[in-house]
């Protein structure tokens, strides 16, 4: 069954068991899906009650948290146990390209030049990390939902504001990977 398991699967399976959690959802009482609704949850825990964007019955988002933790949780089993570095393939054309960023280490699941403990203190890191992450939390704020939350529970529910979310988050991928990043390694 391990070997079943580190085998890796057609990406048809991901997307039909992430389709299956809208239906089961709305089953269950029309649950709003999303990883970034988990930190306001985790704020009305911890916050004291005199911020009104906290003041709510958190208690009955609690499954939310424990769906995080579970991707948490898979994400670290999957990444220590379960991973075969040799079967993660990457383009030649995209190694090039890399190459002419200085990432060169393709050995781990994630480039080695760009997340490690020594560049977290670099510029390169600070832009990677701290201006990357408030710019996802400040994103994610603005449009009301992250990305899987308007893109798959959005989206399948027929919220115009999560389509136009969802294309925004899309565009700004795109230029992102084909217009800032290349400046980033670059100059930086």
């Amino acid at each position: 069954m391990l070997e079943l398991i580190k085998q890796p699967w057609h990406w048809a399976v991901a997307g039909t068991l992430i389709g299956l959690i809208v239906p089961i959802l709305l089953l269950l009482g029309n649950k709003k899906l999303g990883v970034s609704s988990s930190m306001r949850h985790l704020c009305a825990i911890f916050i004291p009650r005199k911020i009104p964007f906290f003041n709510y019955d958190w208690k009955k988002e609690i499954w939310n948290l424990f769906f995080v933790f579970g991707i948490f949780l898979g994400g670290f089993i999957a990444a220590k146990f379960l991973t075969n570095t040799n079967q993660i393939v990457i383009a030649e054309s995209t190694k090039e390209i890399l190459a002419g960023y200085g990432i060169t280490d393709f050995s781990q699941i994630m480039p080695t030049q760009i997340f490690s403990l020594e560049n977290i203190f670099t510029l390169r890191g600070f832009f990677f990390f701290v201006v990357g992450g408030f710019l996802v939390g400040f994103g994610s704020r603005y449009a009301g939902g992250c990305t899987s939350g308007h893109s798959i529970m959005g989206i399948s529910t027929f919220q115009l504001p999560s389509l136009i979310a969802t294309c925004c988050f899309m565009i700004g991928g795109f230029f992102t990977a084909n217009v800032i990043l290349p400046i980033i390694f670059k100059f930086i």
